[in-house]
């Protein structure tokens, strides 16, 4: 008896609008400069009228409807955030310069005794 791992597919329809998606969507940029030499309102519109054609048939389908469950459920943990106020970002935003102006002093002390110790006391070049 074989013992083969099951794979789900999607329907070939899902598929099918998806790539026609982004084929309207690469269309709907080709468009817009395709007509470079026509007002800009029309190039405008050939770029957002493909777009909206490609969401629309993106839409349909079962990725489509998942990304926009998604993109709702991204919104509702986004608004559960609790943002600092502006004394604390203020006083976060400076610990985090004096702790980089620390570190720059540390890393350029560092370089400079490195410097001496190798190039003055080991291999005795003095500039």
């Amino acid at each position: 008896m074989s013992n083969h791992p099951v794979q789900t597919v999607g329907a070939s329809g899902d598929k099918i609008k998806i790539v026609l998606a982004i084929l309207v969507a690469i269309a709907g940029v080709v468009g817009f400069y395709f007509l470079s030499d026509k007002a800009a309102l029309v190039r405008v519109a050939a770029l957002v009228g493909g777009l909206v054609v490609a969401i629309a048939i993106a839409w349909t389908s079962a990725s489509g409807r998942d990304f926009v469950n998604f993109s709702k459920e991204a919104v509702r943990e986004t608004k559960k955030v609790v943002w600092p106020t502006r004394k604390e970002a203020v006083q976060m935003t400076a610990i985090v310069f004096g702790f980089v102006l620390v570190m720059a002093l540390f890393l350029w002390g560092t370089d400079k005794l490195l410097e001496v110790v190798l190039y003055d006391l080991i291999l005795g070049w003095k500039r």
